[in-house]
């Protein structure tokens, strides 16, 4: 079992930058892939970025360039720099635990309860 929760949401300017973290219970962290989701207001959930536990990064096309995820096994904690914010940034942001495939959401078994952006214009 492993159990997450997101931090470091809030409100930012666009052109801005904020940095989620998401810390993870559990003594096989770093046996799981992890992944940011995101989910704005009307709109299905995203994939946005995922790291495997080898390190590989993977990203959507719309922050890659801008975003960077990260992570740190000894701490259990997973990042995602987000940077040159953009108001369609603007959403509930989600970490995820999953073993197989890291883009797809259907992967990951374990879920956060999400952190707000808003990036205004």
């Amino acid at each position: 079992q492993v159990q997450l929760v997101e931090s470091g949401g809030g409100l930012a300017q666009a052109g801005g930058s904020l940095r989620l973290s998401c810390a993870a219970s559990g003594r096989t962290f770093s046996s799981y892939a992890m992944g940011w989701f995101r989910q704005a207001p009307g709109k299905e959930r995203e994939f946005v970025a995922a790291i495997t536990w080898s390190g590989s990064t993977y990203y959507a096309d719309s922050v890659k360039g801008r975003f960077t995820i990260s992570r740190v096994n000894a701490l259990n904690t997973v990042f995602l720099q987000m940077n040159s914010l953009k108001p369609e940034d603007t959403a509930l942001y989600y970490c995820a635990a999953g073993l197989s495939i890291v883009t797809m959401e259907r992967s990951y078994d374990y879920w956060g309860q999400g952190t707000q952006v808003t990036v205004s214009s």
